[in-house]
């Protein structure tokens, strides 16, 4: 790792606007409606998706000093924030929810993180639930030798990251009717729906359950924006029991639609995302003639 770095986004080159594919799916096309994928996994192969466009902004933010962010054992905003440190030249710290992995072996993903400079923190459960409030988050940080950090919440989402999310409504407001994506923290839907415009819709599908969404993205649209901003709802129905919970019918969806049409499927955003789309389509959600956007936010990991 090494020392404050002055931030650079020509060092990650990404391809912005990311591309935007319209697909023949007779699932969609025998209902009126046409299915354009918004190809953000290939925005960078690190930085993939939303992942760019929550964490550019806070990079920038954070002016050169450490970083510190949180998540899962398999989160995929650690492994971005980390990729990004080694590209950039920024020192990055992870903590880590479960501090009973502290004396395991790194999974891939935790793997990956340390080999891109990330120093790993692990913290107990009850710990984790309460890292929002200042004195516990106070403790995080001086417990990882971090105290001057900038702070990057999980996910990536806070008001700086929604209004980076802005763009990709902007990208899509002028081919797109309503424009569809799996949440987790509701950051990039709050940015979304503000950037897409008048006359046009933006879906949310959680991965998580629990039904607390919607109170989250209003949150963050009233921190970046000063109040709501666009016409957006969700769909609570295809979390599939919870955050990376899948099933052998979601899994075999996601082999059939990738084999359809050349895309691997990532599994914990993106699979339950189509396979909502598709049975919404049956359902007669989107009138015929609608150009229904689905964003790819990710792509499968390889450990």
């Amino acid at each position: 790792m090494t020392g404050p770095a002055r931030f650079d986004p020509a060092a990650l080159r990404p391809r912005l606007p990311s591309p935007l594919q319209e697909v023949s799916d007779d699932r969609f096309a025998r209902h009126g409606v046409r299915l354009l994928l918004k190809r953000d996994d290939l925005i960078h192969p690190d930085l993939i998706g939303n992942k760019w466009r929550k964490l550019v902004p806070n990079l920038e933010a954070a002016a050169g000093r450490p970083v510190v962010t949180f998540g899962g054992a398999y989160s995929n905003h650690l492994r971005a924030t980390a990729a990004a440190g080694r590209l950039l030249g920024l020192t990055t710290v992870g903590v880590v929810r479960g501090d009973e992995l502290a004396d395991r072996p790194l999974n891939p993903s935790l793997a990956r993180c340390a080999a891109d400079g990330m120093r790993l923190h692990f913290v107990d459960r009850s710990t984790y639930r309460g890292k929002t409030h200042p004195d516990t988050l106070a403790a995080v940080l001086r417990a990882a030798g971090a105290e001057d950090a900038y702070v990057v919440p999980e996910g990536g989402s806070n008001a700086v990251a929604v209004r980076g999310c802005r763009a990709l409504g902007e990208e899509l407001r002028d081919h797109a009717d309503v424009v569809a994506l799996a949440c987790g923290t509701g950051g990039t839907l709050a940015g979304l729906a503000a950037g897409l415009g008048p006359g046009r819709q933006a879906l949310g599908i959680p991965v998580l359950k629990g039904g607390f969404l919607t109170a989250e993205t209003r949150a963050l649209q009233t921190e970046a924006f000063g109040g709501p901003r666009g016409d957006w709802h969700l769909d609570e129905r295809f979390h599939f029991g919870g955050y990376a919970r899948t099933t052998p019918a979601l899994d075999a969806f996601a082999e059939d639609f990738g084999k359809r049409h050349g895309l691997p499927v990532e599994r914990l955003y993106v699979a339950k995302l189509l396979y909502a789309l598709v049975a919404l389509a049956d359902e007669g959600a989107f009138p015929r003639g609608t150009r229904l956007a689905a964003v790819v936010t990710g792509a499968p990991f390889v450990g």
